[in-house]
């Protein structure tokens, strides 16, 4: 005879029926404007533009048949490697200001951490203007260095370094997190046998202390290179033509060349592109932590 199963208790019943319709209302919301704008958009990608500018929905193929043009494929491989550029740097940003709170910040942790976050509370597009008014020709940073009788001026504004720079500034405190995550779960008496065993700081760093911290390294890659692939706020502010990023691109086909279906497939194909990326990308890691 197969054994009774267990009946849930009322009380257990009211917690599922709770968690349920805390989750429908979050639900409903990411299907009403998430899944549905998406969904519009690739229906939209097919479409076309009347004569007086106004998108249509169609069945053509002409826009992903004009993502192939040379021009689009140069601005997509410059936003990967603008994008690219700045997970590097901001790893090498982030990783050692994240050692020095998590392992030596003492009490001074949630201090120092809330100093690094605060500041990023402000409007993503006013702290590009901010950067965009120290880097001009006559802002606070060449202003310093005339002072300082260094130089009569450097150039920083329509460069790809600015462009890279605002994009670092912009979403390192994405890599500091996580990274600071790992490292304050971090058991420190490894770091002290790694010593005993490897004696050399770096070796012990790099056997011991980055294995141990790789998954929240991981995440900040994930969580800068994702925002930083499709950013078009510093190109714009910061850079110029030659420094456009496919986000640029997207941006005006939408506001000023009133081409939404082209857009559209622009949003589509970069979609896409970055869905092979990461799915490659997770593959890489998670054959890398089994072979841990």
């Amino acid at each position: 005879m197969e054994a009774p199963k267990a009946r849930k208790s009322p009380r257990s019943a009211q917690k599922t029926s709770l968690w349920g319709w805390l989750l429908a209302l979050p639900t409903a919301w990411m299907v009403a404007f998430f899944v549905s704008s998406m969904a519009i958009i690739v229906l939209l990608s097919f479409g076309r533009t009347t004569n007086d500018g106004y998108p249509v929905f169609a069945t053509s193929t002409a826009n992903y048949r004009a993502i192939w043009n040379q021009v689009y494929l140069e601005l997509f491989l410059r936003s990967l490697l603008y994008a690219l550029a700045t997970v590097v740097i901001s790893a090498l940003i982030a990783y050692p200001v994240a050692y020095v709170i998590a392992l030596h910040g003492g009490r001074y942790k949630n201090a120092l951490i809330a100093a690094i976050v605060v500041p990023f509370f402000a409007s993503y597009l006013i702290r590009m203007y901010a950067w965009k008014a120290l880097l001009s020709d006559d802002g606070l940073v060449n202003s310093a260095l005339r002072g300082m009788g260094l130089t009569d001026g450097v150039t920083f504004l329509n460069t790809r370094w600015a462009v890279v720079g605002g994009l670092v500034y912009g979403f390192v405190v994405f890599m500091i997190l996580p990274v600071y995550a790992s490292l304050e779960r971090l058991d420190v008496s490894l770091i002290e046998a790694g010593k005993d065993l490897y004696h050399s700081p770096v070796r012990t760093f790099f056997s011991v202390t980055l294995p141990a911290t790789r998954a929240g390294l991981y995440g900040g890659v994930l969580l800068v290179f994702l925002p930083a692939l499709g950013d078009f706020v510093s190109a714009q502010l910061l850079g110029g033509a030659s420094t456009y990023m496919m986000g640029n691109l997207v941006q005006q086909q939408f506001a000023e060349g009133q081409n939404w279906p082209l857009g559209s497939a622009l949003t589509v194909g970069m979609m896409a592109a970055l869905t092979v990326l990461m799915v490659i990308y997770l593959r890489a890691t998670a054959t890398r932590t089994r072979e841990l």
